[in-house]
């Protein structure tokens, strides 16, 4: 892996702060996006959630086919739709139109979801989450690759053959990936050839045996993984001196309100029990902690994070573990002025991504 360029993409939340209008959110965040094209970032990912403030995109589509044409060159993914609140027929055709606006620039990132808020508010049990995204899957990727297609499961079925109109102009279909937290997600999609989006809280041990454990599975079922593409989302922040970078981190952190991410509405939890929904065992008690680490365990264990040499070492580390693309999140939930944005995104781009090109 080492030997292939490494991609850099970004992750965008669209977190509302206190103060902010969602149009200003959105403006800010556009106006990244065209900044990262000029840059020579590989692509965007955009973030879908709903009834909170924790980000306020609840259509990627819309949002990437508004991005589809102030860009020409950027990859425009989806960090997370959230499968199992859609229709997966409504999933397929609005990604079709937006690979066809953007000339086959689309990536899609799918994943179950977890925050039972809107599964609740969507009157879904969170319990089917897994069930119903694997029939969304399934759906989808034969609605984009057949003609006359046709599916009954429990709780979709199509009525008559349907031919989707129109199809993505990627072949045979646009990108996969699938955002894995749990070791059985990593094996599940592995053995059907669809790469991860790795878990972005977890330690840089984690996601290399979540690598490990994807091209070890996908070999055993006997998938071609030439020219997969493993995503890892970190959060990255580069500064002149390591001295910088420590002192950065310090006084982000310090004005971080970690409860407005990890809290009762954000986790897994059946609303009957009170305890994790079935199927999502692994998060146990991980929402309601208050997700705290200390910095030095951020330093060293979670974050990219330094002066250019220090990050482009942890960057070497990802590619070598497996992974070809690198979300990074400049700080999603961080109230940073625009142009201090800007000068965070310019830095890393002449700093670090030369090394990589």
């Amino acid at each position: 892996m080492a030997d292939r360029p490494m991609k850099f993409s970004t992750f965008h939340l669209f977190h509302q702060f206190a103060g902010q209008t969602a149009r200003e959110v959105y403006d800010y965040q556009i106006e990244i996006a065209e900044l990262l094209e000029e840059l020579g970032f590989d692509g965007v990912w955009i973030a879908e959630h709903h009834f909170r403030d924790y980000g306020v995109v609840p259509n990627i589509f819309t949002l990437l086919a508004n991005l589809a044409a102030r860009t020409e060159r950027l990859r425009l993914g989806t960090g997370i739709v959230v499968l199992p609140l859609h229709n997966p027929i409504h999933v397929a055709e609005e990604a079709a139109m937006v690979d066809l606006l953007s000339d086959g620039r689309l990536e899609v990132g799918i994943g179950r979801g977890y925050q039972s808020v809107e599964f609740e508010n969507f009157g879904l049990d969170l319990a089917e989450a897994r069930d119903r995204f694997n029939e969304c899957l399934d759906m989808i990727i034969g609605l984009w690759t057949q003609d006359s297609f046709e599916y009954k499961g429990r709780f979709h079925e199509t009525r008559h053959p349907l031919t989707l109109m129109p199809k993505p102009v990627q072949r045979p279909h646009p990108p996969l990936h699938v955002a894995a937290v749990s070791p059985e997600t990593v094996e599940l999609y592995a053995r059907r050839g669809l790469p991860i989006l790795a878990d972005p809280a977890a330690p840089f041990k984690k996601i290399a045996k979540a690598a490990e454990t994807w091209h070890a599975t996908a070999a055993a079922h006997g998938v071609d993984t030439t020219g997969v593409e493993l995503v890892a989302s970190r959060s990255v922040y580069v500064a002149p001196t390591v001295e910088q970078a420590r002192a950065d981190q310090a006084r982000f952190e310090a004005g971080f309100d970690r409860s407005r991410i990890f809290n009762v509405q954000s986790a897994p939890i059946d609303p009957s029990t009170g305890k994790a929904a079935k199927g999502f065992e692994y998060y146990q008690d991980r929402y309601l902690k208050g997700g705290s680490v200390d910095n030095e365990f951020r330093w060293n264990q979670l974050e990219v994070i330094g002066d250019p040499e220090r990050v482009i070492e942890q960057i070497r580390a990802i590619q070598e573990m497996g992974y070809g693309n690198l979300m990074c999140d400049f700080g999603s939930t961080r109230p940073m002025p625009l142009e201090d944005m800007k000068k965070v995104l310019r830095f890393f781009a002449a700093e670090v991504m030369p090394a990589f090109r």
